[in-house]
């Protein structure tokens, strides 16, 4: 397998990742199995396992961790922090507190003295950017992780996260995570301009996005996903629509549809990696048959016209929104204040 650079890092790493968010009780609790997968994706080439401290509560690191003994220094190991890890509210976020608790804990359940990429799982609205970045600059100081990243941040966070390492003679983030398939090509607009502008690498996550690029969602038919219950963008029909245009492109092709979608992603010279999560061991075979796949222009052409760049269809459940789409007092003027002269209220 080939080989691109992680941003500035000089950090070699695969055009495909493994994700390891479906080992462990959320997905595949057999340890065993889950590390056969593992090692046959490393036995393939690739070399970046990127998982995070609450998948499964901790299981997924703990399943990576036996499954890279023997072979750590020949691999990039990701793991992500910041979402809550109990109820208490000091576990979870971006605080100086939790993050040095967090990090030691990752370490201890990963089996690894260092971490070769640690990332913010999403933006933490309540900690202050600046803290969070001194503190992961002290933990590439101490050795404790080899870069740091960020997760689902907006564009502007991005470019304050960098003016405020400059600022303040900080390590700034190298990497960003955000969701990007064809179905979900929003990043195009200002994320991957974004990072391509300061030089970061992107390690892309849901390039089939989370099943409906596996063609086992079709128009009219029932869905037999396991999550087809917890998401709505499953049974969202815009989205099908899409797919069903998209499956006979592939068919046309002679392209397995799961070929066509991962291919799409790591063609973006914005894109360092695609992050592939599989569950079983047929998942991964599938996934690693379409490596050699290289997308033509005519085909990159047609998926243009049937969804444009730097447009969602619909939306993915599991992306990352700003506090003010959750919270209608962020978006909305004080009583009195709404109008440009004084008016009754409507």
């Amino acid at each position: 397998m080939q080989h691109r650079t992680l941003g500035r890092t000089g950090i070699q790493v695969s055009p495909y990742a493994l994700g390891a968010m479906m080992f462990g009780q959320a997905g595949n609790p057999d340890h065993a199995d889950s590390i056969r997968i593992i090692h046959k994706a490393l036995d393939a080439g690739i070399n970046v396992i990127d998982t995070a401290d609450m998948y499964s509560g901790g299981e997924s690191e703990e399943i990576v961790g036996k499954a890279i003994k023997g072979r750590r220094d020949d691999l990039v190991i990701a793991t992500k922090f910041g979402l809550p890890m109990g109820d208490g509210p000091n576990r979870r976020g971006g605080s100086r507190r939790w993050i040095t608790t967090a990090v030691e804990n990752s370490l201890r359940r990963l089996g690894t003295d260092h971490i070769d990429l640690y990332q913010m799982h999403r933006p933490d609205p309540s900690t202050d950017l600046g803290e969070t970045l001194s503190a992961l600059t002290d933990l590439v100081r101490a050795g404790k992780i080899r870069a740091f990243g960020t997760s689902a941040f907006l564009a502007s966070d991005m470019v304050e996260a960098q003016w405020l390492a400059r600022e303040r003679g900080l390590e700034s983030p190298s990497t960003e995570q955000p969701n990007y398939s064809i179905l979900d090509r929003g990043i195009e607009r200002e994320i991957l301009p974004v990072a391509e502008q300061h030089g970061m690498g992107v390690l892309v996550w849901s390039p089939l996005a989370q099943g409906l690029l596996t063609g086992r969602v079709r128009k009219g038919q029932p869905i037999d996903l396991r999550r087809a219950q917890r998401f709505t963008h499953l049974s969202d029909e815009r989205r099908i629509d899409v797919v069903e245009r998209l499956i006979s492109l592939a068919e046309q092709s002679g392209i397995k549809l799961t070929h066509l979608a991962i291919a799409f992603t790591i063609a973006h010279p914005g894109v360092t990696s695609a992050i592939l999560g599989p569950r079983t061991m047929a998942h991964l075979d599938d996934y690693l048959a379409g490596a050699g796949l290289a997308l033509g222009d005519d085909i990159l052409d047609e998926i243009d016209r049937i969804v444009e760049p730097g447009t969602d269809v619909g939306r993915l459940d599991m992306a990352y929104d700003p506090p003010a789409l959750h919270d209608p007092a962020l978006r909305r003027r004080a009583d009195g204040n709404r109008a440009a002269s004084p008016a009754t209220a409507a």
